[in-house]
């Protein structure tokens, strides 16, 4: 089972009284769940003499993990191939470049029989690199022997990522680009050489703003191991690091920052206060995450109404703890039976739990693909243009060739199908009714907007808006449905930093709905702006109010 199963096994049996053993693979990788599941286990051992636990991995910090649970630690050599670990003499200027040329030194100089693995930080990247590398190997035609160049990242479409692990044919070779999801997650044979430029891109969160963004980050040194470990799989094999060795020991952190520094908590907390844990600055963390990080989330939650006054969770609380998405599309569950769109809601909450991966744009297609996707916009906003997305799917009857059609991921509509029935599955235990309004985009609006009125933000003269909570000018995301309509009120699902700081999943808001719907945070206020023929004139203006 996944790490998010098993918490949700802690929350109808807080002592896993089922389970005998329990084993904890990949460790190193400190994921936002597994780092919560170490502390919980923690505590369940020291009343359940019998449960035996196994925390594993290749390249885990263990004096760490055995100082914290007081366990004992042992080494099981693997099988590995020796692989040779080389380093530039000097740092690369462009890594993407020395990337493509290392790639092509390896292929006309090192014997056939053994395929090539890279690691880029991300899609762009990939693509950049498959694009270049095509070119450079046309134009040296006959010269070479064949190089057959394929792709991996997680939003690929799966006909395309299975190229991967097609055997190599005779007298050529395989390269493979791949992002870090090639790190662990799978596994490719006939890999002996990999070439690594010692980045990868890190998800951050800074919890003053409420922002997230993606940073290029030097890897850690236990990651760069990984890495290397890939060479060494089906035979002798060599790893290229376009980084000094003098970088590896000075500039590479021992470890990944654990994800639980570097996230929003409020879906752990939730869960914590729901599993009856109050105290959670001195919660058994392995590593504690920032106090302002923690402070943020209870905030919110008692925005959302699922903590009271003294940090205790609320009636809303408990049934929002049971549905397994974040706090806020919880709370949009919550208030659809209100306005009678519980299915609606439920097609766009799972619709949003897919990380923004609905939608394919190949380099080659770019206009087909944008002109694809605008076919589904609605004026209302983006949540409204998913639910619009799922409908037309299940109308062909959950079609994959009409994804293809229109460069929709079928992997990402068949997981938020899954997530929607998972979510109707759970309508009963939540006592909310299932009921369609499907027309009334209106009540939709306002469910989502019960969910969301923490993240709002009012259009500015300049263009940009300027978010509510914290005062950070951002702007509507370019793939936006609302991107070219500057509405004046708006609220997002999520703030991301990249090029700049973007709003993401943007829907218009009607300022008198933040008042009726969350008049604990809004209040309408009457200002004086001059006179006119000889009369005062006077304007509605929201201000936020924080409890």
């Amino acid at each position: 089972m996944t790490d998010g199963m098993l918490l949700r096994e802690l929350l109808n049996e807080p002592d896993l009284a089922q389970y005998a053993c329990i084993m904890i693979d990949e460790a190193h990788e400190r994921t936002l769940h597994t780092d919560i599941i170490f502390g919980l286990i923690k505590d369940i051992a020291r009343f359940r003499k019998d449960l035996k636990v196994l925390i594993s991995s290749a390249t885990v910090d263990a004096e760490k993990f055995a100082d914290y649970f007081s366990c004992s630690t042992y080494f099981v050599p693997g099988r590995r191939f020796p692989v040779d670990i080389l380093h530039t003499k000097a740092p690369e200027a462009d890594y993407l470049d020395a990337v493509i040329v290392t790639v092509l030194q390896i292929h006309v100089t090192q014997p056939l029989g053994g395929d090539i693995l890279v690691f880029l930080t991300g899609q762009e990247e990939v693509e950049t690199c498959v694009e270049i590398l095509t070119q450079r190997t046309r134009a040296l035609g006959s010269k070479i022997h064949e190089l057959l160049i394929t792709r991996i990242y997680a939003t690929l479409p799966t006909d395309l990522q299975i190229e991967i692990f097609e055997p190599t044919p005779p007298n050529a070779r395989k390269v493979v680009i791949a992002t870090n999801i090639a790190e662990t997650s799978i596994t490719i044979d006939g890999i002996v050489y990999v070439v690594d430029p010692g980045f990868s891109k890190q998800k951050t969160y800074n919890p003053h703003t409420g922002m997230e963004s993606l940073i290029v980050t030097p890897i850690s040194r236990a990651s760069a191991d990984q890495r290397a470990g890939r060479a060494g799989r089906v035979a002798p094999g060599k790893c290229f690091r376009l980084y000094t060795l003098w970088s590896f020991h000075n500039e590479m952190d021992d470890f990944m920052v654990p994800e639980i520094q570097r996230t929003n908590l409020g879906n752990v907390v939730l869960l914590l206060k729901s599993l009856g844990i109050n105290d959670l600055l001195h919660f058994d963390f392995l590593d504690p995450p920032p106090a302002e990080t923690l402070i943020r989330a209870l905030e919110q939650l008692y925005a959302l109404g699922s903590l009271n006054d003294r940090g205790q969770l609320t009636k809303v609380g408990r049934r929002m703890a049971e549905l397994p998405v974040d706090p806020m599309l919880s709370r949009t569950m919550l208030a659809s039976e209100e306005y009678k769109c519980s299915e609606e809601i439920a097609t766009i909450c799972s619709m949003l739990s897919v990380n923004n991966a609905i939608f394919y744009r190949p380099k080659d297609k770019i206009v087909h693909a944008d002109n694809a996707r605008m076919v589904f916009n609605r004026p209302e906003g983006d949540q409204i243009t998913l639910m619009n997305v799922y409908n037309q799917w299940a109308e062909t009857q959950f079609s994959e060739n009409w994804c293809r059609e229109n460069f929709i991921q079928p992997r990402s509509m068949q997981r938020a199908r899954d997530i929607r029935d998972q979510l109707v599955g759970l309508f009963e235990r939540v006592e909310i009714e299932p009921t369609s309004n499907l027309n009334d985009v209106d009540s939709i609006c306002k469910a989502i907007t019960a969910g969301f009125f923490y993240h709002t933000g009012r259009l500015q003269n300049s263009g940009t808006y300027r978010t509510i909570k914290q005062g950070q000018s951002v702007h509507i995301h370019p793939s936006s449905s609302l991107f070219q309509k500057l509405p004046r009120w708006v609220l997002y699902y999520e703030l991301v930093y990249t090029s700049q700081e973007f709003m993401r999943q943007v829907l218009e808001v009607k300022p008198e709905w933040l008042v009726e719907i969350a008049p604990h945070y809004y209040k309408k206020k009457v200002t004086q702006k001059g006179s006119v023929g000889g009369k005062d004139s006077s304007s509605s203006q929201f201000v936020v109010e924080v409890e």
